[in-house]
Order: structure tokens, then C-alpha cells, then sequence
């Protein structure tokens, strides 16, 4: 109960009205009580006055022989104190001399305060509340009577203060029935303000509870211009700006995951304790195996981080793994003190772009090296013929004819190296047109016809029927499709056979041409790289043939500029077959 405020401010209020209303009553039953015992001390002050007056007048000194006029003294004053009981004591035989009661020549002891009256007897003038029992109390006091610088007796007032008492707790009662009645309505009353209080209290602290769990629609109405109202527009304006931040780190963070999730960059995130807290699928991808990530990676990285950081921390080092050539680049990252929290590996796959240095690589020593056959040849021969060396006409001629190969060779291969820089550069442009493809294929094979004679070698044709035609650029098909044939025939052996087949292809909108031998065959190992610029499978055979490694490259990018596919299947020592697929209609490219 008490740990609400409202509860707690009600108490409180209760408190403070409470302690000042029994502060506020004992204050007034004393002030009551100490008034009306002054008003008795004043009146019995005023009526020993008169009776002090009175004996002034008497003669003796001595009291017991006046004892008579003494009584009627105080008879003649019993009216002025009807609630008061008087009595004369000589000093000298300590007795009750006159009284105005019933108990004269009584023993003092026996119904006065016996200090009071040696007080008294001494020449003190003194008072004192006596309770004679629980319901009879008296003031009391005494007045000595002196004659001539000498003490007579003692005058003794007693005055009953019952319903002085009576009064005091009359009032006291009322001052208590007024303090309950204060308290019952402090209670309503703190009850009320503290609910005008609490109330908007509870509902901000109502609203942040709802803000704290993800709720950041929340508005708290404005009741007043108080404090509260303050806080209630500090809370407002707190969760406008609250809910625009989070939208904005929410914003923020869909797009860091965004980024982080879809990159092509694989990235570990490790922390203090050295445990993974964030991968993306492409580091899952680049490292794990299946979906988890093994126990020694994280050793693995850290000892890449130690081996390849600088100064600051930052730093790249190239591995391998799982068969990639990664990249792996890291940093720290730091809390808000720049304390080191963690490390960020960032995984590049340079796989591809280490395959294509090494193919450019191998592609300039290619054609260093097949520039520098026909070149040497060339200067070899040039100088001879310039020296003098060969006289016989016939035998200049054998060697103009050598250095004439080696440049139509040079040509060739300058013509195939500007032909791959064209498709590279995007700058090849298909010229269409619909062609008949049998009749395209005839035409290849005539061309060639004397080539295959000279082997022995037999062509074999399978055409589908009807005709096949194809929206094509002519040129470059027959391009392509006299350098799989000029193929065949260099690499099939004597009397060998050379099949041709044109057909629809598996999709409805393409069409197949197939171009089988029965050669040498191309083993498993050097079938993925095929067409590979410069690449030969028996490279000393290759070059003895003329060819420059290009041919093979060159089809490929045709048949892909024509939205094509080119596949190669063989075996060695039984045969080849290379299978060209094309669409009918070859989109504008």
C-alpha cells in the first residue's frame, strides 16, 4: 500500500494535519488550564487581600485571643468565595483558629498540606495544586499575617477546581472530536488532491511503460499548466522524438542488414570474449560448413588479425579456404570510451579476380610467345637473305615463302586478338537477317571439302525437315561453324567421319547444330578450359596446325552475342562433339 504515492501523499498530509492538531490542542488545553489557574491563583490573591485588611485592625498580637472576631471575619466574607475554603492557624499553637468550614480546632495535618503550611509559618507565600483523590483537586495557598514586624498566623485558601477540570476536559473532548473530524475530512481532502496528483502521474508512467515495451504511439493530454502539466508535455515531446529516433535507427539498421546481408563481401563479427556475435550468409557461405561455422575459426581469425594488423590495428592478409582465394580484411571496432570491444573481418572472394590476373598473365606471355616464333622466324630468315648467304634464286624464294607464312600467321593473330578485343569492348554488332541453315552449313562444308579429301575424311549430314531457318548474323555463324569443322578435321585421324546434325533444339525457340568426330578427343582435365583464350590441349600439335588458341574463344563469343549456348563433350581416343544451340530469332542487341 505504501509504495504508492498516492497512498503515501495521503498519509503524509494525514500526518502533518494530525501532529499540528495535537500540537494545536495541547497547546489550547494548557493555555485553557494555565489561564483559569491563574484566574484561582488572582481571586484567592484577592480575597486573602480582604481578609489581610480586615486583621489589620486587630489589636493583639495574639491571634487565639481574638478567635471570636477572627470566625466573624470570615463569616462576613464566606460569600466572596463560595467555592473557596479559608482558614485562619495561629503560629504559635499551629491550630485552626477560624475557618470557613466545619473544621475548627482541628488538627492541621490532618486536612491541609502540611509544606504549604510550614511555608506558610516561615513567612513564605506560596501555592500548590494538590489531588486529594482521582475526582477532588484543590488549589492551595498560603498567606503569612504579620502585626508589627511580627508573624501571626498563616491565612490558608483552598479552591476546588472539579469543574475547572471538568471544563478542561470538556474541552479537551471537543478538541479531540475536532481533530477527528479534521482528520476524516484531511484524509478525503489529501485523498482528493493527491488523485489530482497521482492520477496524471500514473498515466505518464502508464504511457512510458507502453513506450518501453516497442508502443511509441503514446500521448498524454495536458490537464494543466502545473508542474504536471510540464512533465506531461516534456513526456510528449520525449516520446515524438523518441519514436522519430527509433524510426530512424530502425531505418538505419534495415539498412545496414540490408547491406550487411546482400553484400558480395563475406563479414565476422567477434567480440572481447572471442565469440562470433554477426556473420552474413556470404561469410556462412565462404566458411562454414552447412549452417554452423567450425570451432577452430575463430582461432583461425584471430590469428590472422595478429599476424596482419599495423599499429592501429587495421590491416589485410590473403588466404585459402574451402578453395577460394579470400581476402580478409579487419578492424576494431570501439566502445564509447575507445575501448577495443571486438574485431570486424571482412572476407572479399578474389578468386575470380586471381584467376583473371593469372589468365592475363598467361595471356601476354601467350602472345609474347606466339608473336615471338613467327617474329624470330621472320628476322632469321630476312637476315640471311640480307647478308648475301643464299644466292640460289630458288632457295631465296623457299625463304621468302617461310617469312610470308609467318606474317599471314602474325596476321591471323592479330586479327583473332582484334576480333576478342571487339566482343570485350561490346562493340561487335550483329547483323541479322533469316538464313537457311542447312544451306549455311552446305556451304561450310565446301569450303573445307578439299581439306577432308586430303585426310580421306567423310562428311555425314542429318538434317530435320522442314528446312530450319534462323534470324542470324551469317558471317559470324559460319564463323563459327568452319572453325568446329576445321577442328575436326585437323584433329581426326585419316579416312575418319565427321557427322553434321541440324535439329530442334530442347527449347521450342532455339535449334541445334552438332559436329561430331572421330578424333583424338580432348581429355576430362582440359574440357573446363577449352575456351580459354590461347589455351591447347597438345599445344606443339596445335601450333604445327597454324592455330593461334583463339578459334574456340572466338565461337564462344559469338554464339553468346547471338543468345546462344556452346557445350563440348569428349572422350579421348573416340571422339568430340560440340553441340552450337540457337535461337530462332536473336533479340537486338
Amino acid at each position: 500500500m505504501l509504495r504508492s504515492i498516492r497512498s503515501r501523499f495521503t498519509i503524509i498530509y494525514f500526518l502533518l494535519v494530525f501532529i499540528a492538531m495535537i500540537i494545536a490542542g495541547i497547546f489550547i488545553v494548557q493555555s485553557l488550564e494555565d489561564y483559569n489557574l491563574n484566574v484561582v491563583s488572582n481571586r484567592l490573591d484577592d480575597i486573602a487581600e480582604i481578609i489581610l485588611s480586615e486583621l489589620a485592625k486587630i489589636e493583639t498580637d495574639d491571634l487565639s485571643e481574638v478567635k471570636v472576631e477572627l470566625q466573624e471575619t470570615l463569616d462576613r466574607h464566606v460569600d466572596i468565595g463560595l467555592r473557596e475554603e479559608m482558614f485562619i492557624i495561629d503560629s504559635k499553637s499551629h491550630d485552626i483558629i477560624a475557618t470557613s468550614t466545619e473544621n475548627i480546632n482541628r488538627d492541621v495535618t490532618e486536612i491541609l498540606n502540611d509544606n504549604l503550611v510550614i511555608e506558610g509559618l516561615i513567612g513564605n507565600t506560596i501555592e500548590k495544586n494538590i489531588e486529594l483523590s482521582e475526582f477532588v483537586k484543590t488549589k492551595d495557598k498560603v498567606y503569612p499575617i504579620f502585626k508589627n514586624n511580627k508573624q501571626l498566623g498563616v491565612i490558608y485558601l483552598r479552591y476546588d477546581l472539579n469543574d475547572i477540570y471538568e471544563s478542561i476536559s470538556m474541552a479537551r473532548m471537543i478538541i479531540f472530536r475536532a481533530i477527528v473530524m479534521s482528520l476524516l475530512i484531511t484524509i478525503i481532502i489529501g485523498f482528493v488532491i493527491s488523485k489530482s496528483i497521482t492520477d496524471p502521474i500514473n498515466e505518464v508512467t502508464k504511457k512510458a511503460t507502453l513506450l518501453a515495451e516497442g508502443d511509441f504511439n503514446q500521448f498524454v493530454e495536458i490537464k494543466s499548466e502545473d508542474e504536471i502539466g510540464i512533465l506531461s508535455s516534456t513526456f510528449n515531446f520525449l516520446a515524438g522524438e523518441l519514436k522519430r529516433g527509433i524510426s530512424e535507427i530502425s531505418r538505419e539498421k534495415s539498412k545496414l542488414e540490408a547491406i550487411i546481408n546482400y553484400m558480395e563481401d563475406g563479414l565476422i563479427a567477434i567480440n572481447a570474449e572471442g565469440k562470433i556475435i554477426h556473420s552474413n550468409p556470404k561469410a556462412i557461405n565462404m566458411l562454414a560448413n552447412g549452417d554452423q561455422f567450425d570451432d577452430d575459426l575463430i582461432g583461425d581469425l584471430l590469428s590472422i588479425y595478429n599476424s596482419g594488423r599495423v599499429e592501429s590495428g587495421v590491416g589485410s592478409k590473403s588466404i585459402t579456404a574451402k578453395g577460394l582465394i579470400l581476402k580478409v580484411n579487419f578492424a576494431p571496432f570501439l566502445d564509447e570510451e575507445s575501448n577495443r570491444v571486438g574485431i570486424v573481418f571482412v572476407l572479399q572472394d578474389i578468386t575470380e579476380a586471381q584467376k583473371l590476373e593469372n589468365m592475363r598473365k598467361e595471356f601476354v606471355a601467350n602472345v609474347s610467345h606466339e608473336l615471338k616464333t613467327p617474329i624470330t622466324s621472320i628476322k632469321s630468315y630476312t637476315e640471311t637473305i640480307l647478308e648475301g648467304r643464299v644466292d640460289d634464286p630458288e632457295m631465296q624464294r623457299v625463304f621468302l615463302e617461310v617469312v610470308n607464312t609467318e606474317a599471314d600467321r602474325m596476321t591471323r593473330l592479330v586479327s583473332d586478338l582484334l576480333e576478342l578485343s571487339n566482343f570485350d569492348s561490346n562493340s561487335v554488332k550483329i547483323k541479322k537477317a533469316i538464313h537457311k541453315i542447312d544451306l549455311l552449313i552446305d556451304n561450310c562444308i565446301l569450303k573445307l571439302q578439299v581439306t577432308a579429301d586430303q585426310k580421306k575424311q567423310r562428311f555425314t549430314k542429318h538434317y530435320e525437315t522442314p528446312t530450319i531457318e534462323g534470324n542470324i548474323d551469317k558471317d559470324k555463324i559460319e564463323q563459327v561453324v568452319l572453325n568446329i569443322l576445321s577442328n575436326a578435321i585437323k584433329y581426326s585421324v585419316e579416312a575418319g567421319t565427321i557427322d553434321i546434325e541440324l535439329r530442334s533444339g530442347e527449347n521450342d525457340a532455339e535449334f541445334d547444330i552438332v559436329i561430331s568426330d572421330t578424333g583424338m578427343g580432348i581429355p576430362d582435365e582440359d574440357l573446363g578450359r577449352i575456351f580459354e583464350r590461347f589455351y591447347r590441349v597438345d599445344k606443339a600439335r596445335s601450333r604445327a596446325h597454324g592455330g593461334t588458341g583463339l578459334g574456340l574463344a572466338i565461337a564462344k563469343e559469338i554464339i553468346e552475342a547471338h543468345q546462344g549456348k556452346i557445350r563440348i563433350e569428349s572422350e579421348v581416343n573416340i571422339g568430340t562433339k560440340v553441340t552450337i544451340s540457337l535461337p530462332y530469332d536473336v533479340r537486338n542487341v
